[in-house]
């Protein structure tokens, strides 16, 4: 199922503040489409993502999700392009498909968030399960993946506004990058190649491009991945429950400077 559609070139006038006069271009645009997502037939998610690597989508959003365990779990996988957007037809196993069917419903979002169409604040900020992997990461590790980074963000030097989840060793050296329009696609994404490589993500910690917020924290607490940085600041609540479940934060990191949540005193 190999899919090219991550961006296509449009023209543009490029406008100066000089004496008006503009110059025409063409340039690359990154791709959003709607990915509706469903499982044995029925309906479970619409999304807005960049459609390339959408079988790693597809299982990195149903782990993430909850509704499989293992990529194996998933029995059949179609990506189909119509007129208005793209499908993924999913084929789980009975039991799997019951935890679909429990939580059906139509959700339309922005991007996938792990939150949408949540139905009550108890689900919202449902008990996670504590982070088990432990890893030895020196702060040179991590300066290191940061100064990487950007070589292995190839649809964002294109386009310049996709955003990137990279897995990296222990030693910073970053082993496989994903890249979406939606920081929680990528991170999606990324959770899906690396199960579908069967690479073992409590071995190493994951890199973003974004800000860090619950919902992207909740998706490395579940995938049991011991640390998490992010280039932009981490929220309160991330802080937080980070914290509680036992995920390493490191947010705001630049190339000079990182903040390493510490524990918080009520």
């Amino acid at each position: 199922m190999a899919v090219d559609q991550g961006a296509k070139s449009l023209r543009f006038a490029v406008l100066t503040p000089g004496d008006g006069s503009s110059e025409i271009i063409k340039r690359p645009i990154i791709a959003e489409a709607p990915i509706a997502i469903e499982y044995n037939g029925i309906g479970y998610a619409v999304m807005m993502a960049t459609p390339i690597d959408l079988e790693d989508y597809a299982v990195g959003f149903s782990l993430s999700e909850g509704l499989i365990t293992q990529p194996e779990d998933i029995l059949a996988l179609d990506a189909h392009r119509s007129e208005l957007g793209w499908i993924l037809r999913i084929q789980v196993p009975q039991k799997n498909a019951e935890k679909v069917f429990a939580r059906a419903r139509q959700r339309v979002s922005e991007s996938s968030c792990g939150l949408c169409g949540m139905d009550n604040l108890e689900e919202v900020m449902r008990p996670l399960p504590p982070v088990t992997a432990h890893i030895a990461v020196a702060d040179a590790a991590i300066f290191s993946a940061l100064s990487a980074l950007r070589s292995h963000q190839t649809l964002n030097a294109d386009t310049g506004s996709a955003h990137a989840a990279a897995f990296c060793a222990p030693d910073g050296s970053i082993l496989m990058t994903r890249e979406d329009v939606g920081r929680h696609n990528a991170l999606d994404k990324l959770i899906g190649a690396l199960a579908r490589a069967d690479i073992n993500i409590s071995t190493g910690f994951i890199v973003l491009t974004a800000r860090c917020s619950l919902e992207l924290v909740q998706k490395t607490i579940l995938a049991n991945c011991p640390m998490l940085v992010t280039i932009s600041a981490a929220t309160d609540l991330a802080i937080h429950i980070a914290e509680k479940s036992g995920l390493r934060l490191v947010s705001l990191a630049r190339a000079d400077s990182a903040l390493a949540a510490m524990p918080q005193n009520g």
